[in-house]
């Protein structure tokens, strides 16, 4: 079973994200929900991250007049980097930021796990402006 306190990790072996294996989480109240950023933002750019130790991509993100473009790392190595760019996608941008192999990942990018830990991005059905809120 995934650890909730280890870092997101691809297991095609061991399936850690399988929905079987896994145990609901102890409850936040509304609160929790609420105390996080989610917003939509636009990808600018995507490029891959070579000195990642993990496989990952380099992302640019519109996130609005008020958040303007934030960077992240993510391990979506699944998607080509030209189309994600002008795609939409959701973002936890209150989380702090994090130094990765000199990078500096500003926001964390959603996904669904696959039991093997691949992401598949979030993403809305329809334009959003950057930066809306996810409510």
């Amino acid at each position: 079973m995934a650890d909730p306190h280890t870092p997101h990790r691809i297991d095609p072996e061991g399936l850690p994200y399988a929905p079987a294996r896994l145990p609901a989480k102890d409850e936040v109240g509304i609160a929790g929900l609420a105390a996080l950023d989610l917003r939509v933002g636009t990808v600018l750019a995507a490029e891959p991250f070579p000195e990642a130790r993990d496989p990952a991509l380099k992302l640019t993100v519109d996130f609005g007049p008020v958040l303007g473009h934030r960077r992240t790392s993510a391990k979506i190595t699944n998607y080509d980097p030209a189309e994600l760019v002008g795609r939409q996608v959701v973002g936890a941008l209150n989380l702090g930021s994090r130094r990765i192999a000199g990078f500096v990942s500003e926001f964390l990018v959603l996904g669904g796990l696959e039991p093997d830990g691949t992401v598949q991005l979030l993403d809305v059905d329809r334009p959003l402006p950057p930066g809306a809120p996810i409510g």
